[in-house]
């Protein structure tokens, strides 16, 4: 457990295992606590480094800089306060801002991206009208996060997804449109070479499969797998299979 300071920000992240790196970014209804499923699996081949954004869980922000344009920054600075020179990112929704910002902007810190359930930030007709149907007000907060099945199936796992989700507790100001659609530019993407996973499931309701779809269509040699059967948080709700699917492409970029 540590801290980093970054641009108005205390920034807490942990780093579990040992061997290259690999970076969690969580979405905006989770924290360091989401990938309670994946730390465990993962620390046992790389160093894991999970963290909560700026404002999130038990990280610290003021006000005038709670913004989404830090996160990839943010990430930066953890990487630096670790002295660690590239690592892969594996980002779950919000988490893609940092996460495809900081591929495009510092390519040579990136090994490998997963964009899980998120456009993060790119600028594509589909994810803009997405994030225009979020911040309409048309998906009720906190709906969204879990698919409708696995709440059925598994109640007790869709009350600590919202428990998780609860302990975001100390944002500095309201934000209701945390994210803009056009954090990245189609023009960022010339020259994009790095390896990159997108995942969608089909009964995300937040970027469904033709969001994913378009995303992975425009990120040049971008690979797309869909889960199907649930919702926006496949880590969450499918952890074996997005566990299998993670590591595979980890292990083959890693590991060889």
């Amino acid at each position: 457990m540590a801290t980093v300071e970054n641009e108005g920000a205390s920034l807490y992240y942990e780093t579990h295992g040992e061997g290259p790196a690999v970076v969690f970014a969580h979405g905006r209804g989770g924290n360091c606590a989401s990938w309670w499923q994946q730390v465990p699996h993962f620390a046992k081949h790389f160093k894991v480094i999970v963290f909560d954004h700026r404002g999130f869980g038990r990280s610290r922000c003021d006000g005038a800089h709670f913004e989404a344009a830090y996160f990839s920054r943010d990430i930066a600075a953890i990487l630096d306060a670790e002295g660690i020179d590239k690592a892969a990112l594996v980002c779950q929704s919000m988490g893609g801002w940092g996460g495809l910002k900081l591929a495009v902007t510092q390519p040579e810190r990136v090994a490998a991206l997963v964009l899980a359930s998120t456009p993060g930030g790119l600028d594509t007709p589909k994810a803009t009208a997405a994030i225009e149907h979020i911040a309409s007000g048309a998906i009720p907060p906190g709906t969204g996060q879990i698919g409708k099945s696995f709440v059925a199936a598994n109640p007790e796992g869709a009350y600590l997804a919202r428990q998780i989700s609860g302990l975001n507790s100390n944002f500095p100001r309201s934000f209701n449109r945390l994210t803009s659609a056009k954090a990245v530019s189609l023009r960022e993407l010339q020259g994009y070479a790095l390896p990159t996973l997108a995942i969608t499931s089909t009964e995300d309701v937040l970027f469904p499969p033709e969001v994913m779809e378009e995303v992975a269509a425009t990120i040049p040699g971008a690979r797309l797998e869909v889960i199907p059967g649930v919702g926006h948080s496949t880590y969450f709700e499918a952890p074996e299979t997005f566990n299998a699917l993670v590591f595979g492409f980890l292990r083959d970029i890693l590991l060889n």
